[in-house]
């Protein structure tokens, strides 16, 4: 969801993108299937200027679970919601229960959620919580201690909030795409507000520059402990896309 919708600010059309999870599996032996379809794009990138965050506006989520009972779900929700309900009261989480072949060979659960601004910003979190295997329950004196679903979704909701109190436009997990993306453009200025800078983010402005040779202006701003990035797009072309 937070993906796709950066990705339309660059001017990918949504027609075509498709993505459906067949099947959920968790740690250590997973067994979960995703689809995925991404068309080629027709054109280059569009350059953005994307500086304006906005307040948020309404929660959104969906807590799984897999070969485990469903009220797991409806625990980590409440727990979820008991954070969020004191700021903002739009707020809602789906459920998603697998057992079976769509639940993988592993028990599990966990939660996606996802904060919509006020401009249309998205910033998300994912967390979850598996059982050991057997060997590892072995190896160790004794069993290891699992999160429980009510501190996995209070865990969840305050780490969300942490990613909107940080400010920008994305979360900190899609700072690396967001250079990616705004590297890639034509030869046209790129603007755009994130939050503190992560290692990750630091890593990807560094191979950027390495292979594309992109170089981002970078302005923090201390009132808001935001930074500003500015660049120049490399200009490049899908070379390999059949023109008809």
């Amino acid at each position: 969801m937070t993906t796709w919708h950066m990705l339309k600010h660059f001017g990918v059309p949504l027609e075509g993108l498709e993505l459906k999870i067949d099947s959920r599996g968790s740690p250590p032996l997973g067994g979960g299937e995703v689809f995925l379809r991404v068309p080629n794009i027709n054109s280059t990138l569009t350059a953005v200027n994307w500086v304006d965050e906005g307040m948020v506006k309404r929660i959104r989520g969906v807590s799984f679970s897999t070969r485990l009972s469903p009220q797991i779900e409806s625990h980590i929700i409440y727990a979820a919601r008991g954070i969020f309900n004191r700021f903002i009261p739009d707020v809602h989480i789906f459920t998603d229960h697998r057992s079976g072949a769509s639940g993988g060979r592993s028990p599990g659960y966990g939660v996606s959620l996802v904060a919509e601004t006020t401009t249309g910003c998205l910033f998300s979190v994912d967390a979850t919580v598996s059982y050991p295997s057997v060997d590892e329950i072995n190896e160790e004196s004794e069993k290891p201690e699992l999160m429980s679903p009510e501190d996995l979704g209070v865990q969840a909701a305050s780490v969300l909030l942490e990613e909107v109190a940080q400010g920008g436009v994305i979360d900190s997990t899609h700072q690396g795409l967001l250079f990616i993306l705004c590297a890639l453009c034509p030869a046209d200025v790129s603007k755009f507000c994130v939050g503190q800078l992560t290692p990750h983010g630091i890593e990807t402005l560094r191979n950027i520059r390495d292979f594309l040779n992109v170089m981002f202006v970078i302005k923090p701003d201390p009132n808001s402990n935001t930074v500003t990035l500015k660049c120049v797009g490399g200009g490049v072309n899908n070379t390999a896309r059949k023109v008809s």
